[in-house]
């Protein structure tokens, strides 16, 4: 009998991210009324938010109908219209808590959430039961289930009314033991870029676990509209962003300026829109080019953008859609280091040759090597860190581009007095073709994502490591 008047609680069971639910029904003499699904209630009390996107309803005539064991792809939201079920729920999801089990009755007053990957079957306890579900995936021919008999003596579920006594579909009775069950494997977290410095570091520090899925532009190319439709996007937890239009003097052109904004906002809205759509947590990296450089000291996250040029416009939009995600990362990095040609080994490579260059030193920042900004972004990912807008360089006090110099040439044995400093307007005097306007001061604040835990490399470490 349905118990009315409860108050809407939700509880933790045996099986990680499997909640059960007690839900209010009001109930008179005419009958009785709940709400089934009431996202803003329902989120405050503990159930997650996940996007349902198809209502199904399963009608059982008899008593003993018996469905199972099914492991889907997508989360569920399971609550009884009429009757009463016994449902049994096995984890069979790759980790710890495969073959973990547990069981409850369901009646209109109960619910249950069932996270994606834990096996769930129902046996009717009443004649003309019937069980709503909300799934937040569409029913796809090309999903991946897993199955467990219903039978299985590892499992040793408790059933009411013996199996043998009750109506089972021959394709259920014919699933597998425990022991032949194919895990569902954990959603991917999909690296796009990761052909480029930052995504070469991302692969060092993520490793190459089946999880990890690594593209590069000839195989995701965020500014080619058909890239939305590649992917099944359900199955992928987490998208990394390392891809980006970085040809900030190109950018100055016309026909640079289309391409900056095709791969940095157009490819970004689209991919902010499959994350939006499928509940996933977008990771992008942004720049210190968002701001003008007038700021006397740090910039902090909440320092309003004033980008120069159309590079920092396109940053700046970038990060904008980036925010509407609810589960988002904006990096903001500057002056990045990694595998490649870039500004130490070009510095290393001069002082090698015996060359004294002339080095912009009316511009101040912080390098940032590729391997801490990774190691950043699995930090923030891996301990669940708030979501939002982030600032990410290697620690230190800031110097110019030819302090930075004058470092390589005496971590690599030259004299660091061959390098000599030169405004920004003088070194770009004689170049020919648009240049695109620089910040003076590129210091970005760290207080925000040290107060997670994670501490950047001091610079000057950083560097010595990196020349050796």
């Amino acid at each position: 009998m349905t118990e009315f008047g409860k108050a809407l609680t939700v509880a933790e069971t045996a099986i990680p991210g499997l909640l059960i639910a007690d839900l209010p029904v009001h109930g008179d003499s005419r009958g009785w009324f709940k709400e089934n699904w009431q996202r803003e209630k329902m989120i405050a009390a503990g159930l997650p938010d996940f996007g349902p996107v198809q209502n199904n309803i399963s009608f059982n005539d008899a008593i003993g109908t018996t469905r199972g064991i099914h492991a889907e792809p997508w989360d569920k939201w399971v609550s009884v219209a009429t009757g009463r079920i016994f449902g049994a729920w096995v984890d069979l999801r790759e980790g710890p808590s495969f073959g973990t089990v547990f069981t409850s009755e369901l009646d209109p007053s109960r619910a249950i959430f069932v996270p994606r990957g834990v096996g769930n079957s129902y046996q009717t306890l009443e004649p003309d039961t019937a069980y709503v579900y909300l799934v937040n995936d569409h029913w796809s021919a090309e999903a991946e289930y897993s199955f467990l008999n219903l039978a299985d003596e590892t499992a040793g579920i408790d059933w009411p009314i013996p199996l043998s006594d009750v109506e089972i579909s021959p394709k259920d009775l014919a699933h597998p033991s425990l022991a032949a069950v194919t895990p569902i494997p954990p959603k991917k977290t999909l690296i796009v870029g990761a052909n480029g410095q930052l995504g070469r570091a991302l692969r060092d520090v993520l490793g190459e676990a089946p999880e990890y899925e690594y593209v590069g532009r000839d195989e995701l190319d965020l500014s080619d509209p058909s890239f939305t439709s590649t992917r099944r996007w359900r199955d992928y937890a987490t998208i990394i962003n390392a891809a980006a239009y970085t040809a900030v003097d190109v950018a100055e052109t016309p026909e640079g300026r289309a391409e900056a904004w095709a791969a940095n906002v157009t490819g970004i809205t689209a991919l902010a829109s499959i994350a939006n759509e499928n509940g996933i947590t977008l990771v992008h990296v942004s720049s210190d080019y968002v701001f003008d450089g007038t700021k006397p000291d740090e910039y902090t996250e909440e320092d309003g953008v004033r980008p120069l040029g159309v590079y920092g416009q396109t940053k700046a939009a970038g990060d904008a859609i980036v925010a509407t995600v609810p589960r988002h990362y904006v990096i903001r990095t500057s002056w990045v280091i990694g595998e490649g040609k870039n500004f130490v080994r070009t510095m290393a490579s001069l002082a090698g040759r015996g060359i004294a260059p002339a080095v912009v030193d009316d511009q101040v920042g912080r390098l940032t090597f590729t391997t801490d900004l990774a190691g950043a972004i699995r930090h923030l990912l891996d301990n669940e860190a708030p979501f939002g807008v982030y600032n990410v360089t290697n620690d230190g006090e800031a110097q110019s581009w030819a302090e930075i110099a004058r470092l390589v040439f005496g971590l690599t044995g030259h004299d660091p007095s061959r390098v000599s400093g030169v405004s920004t307007e003088a070194y770009f005097a004689s170049a020919s073709g648009p240049i695109a306007p620089r910040p003076r001061n590129s210091q970005l604040s760290l207080a925000k994502i040290t107060s997670t835990g994670y501490s950047p490399r001091p610079m000057r470490d950083a560097l010595a490591d990196y020349l050796s």
